[in-house]
């Protein structure tokens, strides 16, 4: 038997299935999915087996060297979408499925066999390779074919698990469970044990009264006997205690308690839309919907109705959340609804608990799973319902390799499954809504708040003025009588800023000098807690200066807002307010940023500071008022959905106010206060913003009416690099038809990061098939130069950065 596999070397001259032999005992246990070691030139490497076939045409094949998985740990499904993918996004293939498994795993593992029951309730073959313990290393195993496929049905069984032990000690998480032998079960049973064990007797003792035959974990045995670990041992080896290793998962939730909710009663569109989802799901179709309601109209609460019906049909449901709308509160309404059916993904959790929650669901043990974007790649095999919330949100494209979009891969999956997709917003992106008004996506309207709550009042203060009248501060007098008002009432504000750190940058007052990245072409941040200069690029940190390097001034001074400042003069003006700041240097321990939550929730602050983190799923009732700070933040970069984004934005953090019983209002602090995205905003309109922007869109050629890609460039040689870019915008413009626009090269916005210097090219397509060959063509020209290291070339087919 041959394997196809391929090999985790991600390059351009390795980028192809390799044949080897699969040794003959391992013929009946090697399937697709699988990773093993293979020797490759003079080295052993790891790779996916993706194929397996009777014959080769290859002369001298080598043969696999061992198996890594007892399972795979890819589905013939995802071992499908990862070509696509591979395809889609001109990635490497080991880059597509690399992506799909933690991280976890993914290192170069070791590997122990254990025995989860009594060695009586296995084939003798597996109970002698055990020799009478319960631990044994996988390369002691016998590696004979009937032993292997006995070993095989035993872990599908549960009986034997798989630990694997890794460097960054990701391991399984394993523990001793005790229980008495069958002799001594009886409360008063003879022990034999002498005077002097007195700790053992106590162990014993105490077993026969509290538990008989029943079992119980070792630390729980400790902590009720308050015996040592060596009393215990001691037992087991006088066979008084029988001794047994079963698997535990890392729990991030364990210590939590969870609510728990049932179905609330619907609105009218809100039952709409569940029907709508649910006919799809009963008759298995895969229709794409677009779930459009105001912030605050129950959308989540659709999600879990149609979810629990999902379940009632013996499938499974993937709800993806942006990072940033993941909070505690989103992770309740799951667990409070469905408990120990849910897993949850995100960055916040430890390689460890990543691995076991992943595992939850690869076991098939759970039937939802709640994560961020590669939660799109849950290793579920019976879909009934996909569902992306904030389906606007940018952070469900992927900006490495592979370059996805996690809505992209949703509908794959989807269509494989035959199954509903729900695309979820307040503010869809344009190019959703237009596949809805081409019936691509079938719209579904929440147009209401529940329960028919009104809307927030917004107020749109123009900081020009503010300054015509000598205030300088960042607050307007407006937002700050305000917020005095919300403290008095013992009702609670958000204030929103887009900018952590202390200052956006520092500069000398006499000769204009501004500290910069010595690797990147970027200012530096000040950060007033450790009072230092920081790239928020590449990490470099530099120590804040006193006097000017460039003409040795004093008249060192701060430009620009950030959080940490503004939390100052919020403290200097408001010296009874209860602040609390929430930003990537307030959350960046673990658990912090569920705790300054929790603390929020349970009014221990009168305002929540913070950056993006805190404009969405956030739902506390006593938030009456919402503040942004600066709402032409983003409006002016170099990006055409800068408008969109702006929109997009001031709508969410509106919704953060006046959700429950109590009025909500919210102030908009602008300097361009006549920007037609912040006049929609002020007045929730989503239609008018969207024809407004379709007309700017169209004017200047970009999607929803041409799709876009690009290649970007960097070298540390500026010249080489100009030259390629060059050379590749040439290739690109003859190889495509006179259709396509093909803009560039040009510098990009950050011309240098990491000491390369970065360039471009843009193409504006309405339908170019032959452009991922071309674009595929174009990295195996440059192959030699990545493999050395000295260009770095990026193809994107759905840019959303274009810093």
């Amino acid at each position: 038997m041959i394997a196809k596999v391929i090999v985790d070397v991600p390059t351009g001259q390795t980028n192809r299935l390799y044949d080897y032999k699969i040794p003959e005992e391992m013929e009946e246990f090697i399937q697709p999915g699988m990773r093993v070691n293979v020797p490759f030139g003079p080295r052993q490497i790891q790779g996916f087996v993706t194929d397996t076939t009777a014959s080769t045409e290859v002369k001298r094949i080598k043969e696999i060297t061992s198996l890594l998985d007892p399972s795979p740990v890819l589905s013939g499904e995802l071992l499908q979408l990862g070509r696509w993918i591979a395809e889609e996004t001109v990635c490497f293939l080991i880059t597509a499925y690399q992506s799909m498994v933690p991280s976890a795993i993914r290192a170069k593992p070791k590997k122990r066999l254990f025995l989860a029951e009594d060695s009586e309730a296995v084939p003798v073959e597996i109970a002698d390779a055990f020799a009478g313990k319960t631990i044994l290393d996988w390369e002691a195993f016998p590696a004979e074919k009937k032993a292997m496929k006995l070993l095989n049905e035993e872990i599908q069984a549960g009986r034997v698990i798989v630990d694997y032990l890794l460097k960054n000690r990701t391991e399984k998480k394993m523990q001793t469970i005790l229980s008495l032998a069958k002799e001594y079960q009886a409360a008063g049973s003879k022990h034999n044990l002498s005077g002097n064990a007195k700790k053992q007797q106590q162990i014993v003792e105490w077993m026969q009264n509290e538990l008989g035959d029943k079992e119980i974990a070792q630390p729980e045995l400790l902590e009720k006997t308050e015996a040592g670990r060596q009393a215990v041992r001691a037992l087991v080896d006088k066979g008084l205690l029988i001794e047994k290793k079963t698997e535990f998962y890392r729990d991030p939730y364990k210590d939590k308690m969870f609510q728990k909710s049932t179905a609330l009663p619907l609105m009218e569109e809100q039952q709409t839309a569940v029907d709508n989802i649910l006919e799809s799901l009963h008759k298995g179709r895969t229709d794409s919907y677009l779930l459009h309601g105001v912030t605050g109209s129950g959308k989540t609460e659709v999600y879990l109705q149609a979810i629990d019906e999902v379940i009632s049909q013996g499938k499974e449901a993937i709800v993806l959340v942006p990072e940033i709308s993941l909070t505690p509160q989103m992770v309740n309404r799951f667990k409070g609804r469905f408990g120990a059916e849910v897993a949850v993904l995100h960055s916040a959790l430890s390689a460890g608990e990543k691995y076991d929650e992943w595992r939850k669901i690869h076991r098939k043990e759970v039937k939802v799973a709640v994560g961020a974007r590669s939660a799109v790649f849950a290793p579920f095999d019976n879909l009934g319902l996909i569902v992306m919330d904030e389906e606007h949100e940018g952070s469900y494209k992927q900006e490495d390799h592979p370059r996805y979009h996690a809505k992209h891969v949703a509908i794959w999956r989807a269509e494989y499954h035959h199954c509903p997709v729900v695309f979820g917003s307040a503010t869809p992106s344009l190019e959703s809504y237009v596949r809805a008004e081409k019936g691509v996506y079938t719209l579904l309207e929440l147009p209401q708040r529940v329960n028919r709550k009104a809307m927030p009042e917004v107020t749109i203060q123009d900081m020009r003025e503010e300054l015509r009248q000598g205030n300088r501060s960042v607050f307007s007098t407006l937002l700050l009588d305000k917020l005095k008002e919300r403290i008095d009432k013992k009702e609670q504000s958000v204030l929103f800023l887009n900018r952590r750190g202390h200052s956006t940058f520092v500069m000398c007052r006499d000769c204009g000098f501004t500290p910069s990245c010595p690797h990147c072409e970027i200012t530096l941040t000040y950060h007033h807690t450790n009072r230092r200069l920081k790239c928020h690029y590449c990490g470099h940190e530099e120590q804040m200066l006193h006097t000017c390097p460039s003409c040795q001034s004093s008249q060192i001074r701060f430009f620009g807002t950030g959080t940490q400042k503004v939390e100052e003069e919020l403290t200097r003006l408001l010296p009874e307010a209860r602040v609390i700041r929430m930003d990537m240097d307030t959350t960046s321990r673990k658990g912090s940023h569920e705790k300054l939550l929790d603390a929020f929730g349970r009014g221990e602050a009168d305002i929540l500071l913070g950056t993006q983190m805190i404009a969405k799923g956030l739902d506390f009732p006593k938030i009456t008022l919402a503040g942004i700070l600066a709402a032409d933040t983003m409006l002016h970069l170099p990006d055409f959905r800068a408008a969109e984004r702006t929109f997009q934005l001031l709508t969410q953090v509106s919704g953060r106010a006046g959700r429950d019983e109590l009025k909500g209002e919210v102030v908009v602090q602008s300097y361009t206060p006549e920007h037609y995205s912040i006049q929609h905003a002020k007045t929730h309109n989503y239609k008018a913003f969207y024809q407004e922007e379709m007309l700017q869109r169209r004017r200047g050629g970009y999607p929803p009416f041409y799709y876009l890609a690009m290649v970007n460039a960097a070298h540390e040689d500026l010249a080489e690099v100009m030259k390629t870019a060059d050379k590749i915008t040439e290739y690109i413009r003859s190889s495509l038809s006179e259709k396509a626009v093909v803009l560039g090269p040009t510098v990009s916005p950050i011309a240098r990061i990491k000491d390369r210097y970065r360039y471009q090219c843009m193409i504006k397509y309405k339908n170019e098939p032959e452009l991922t060959k071309v674009l595929q063509s174009v990295a195996e020209r440059y192959n030699s130069e990545i493999a050395k290291g000295k260009l770095q070339l990026s193809m994107d087919m759905y840019p959303y950065m274009f810093m």
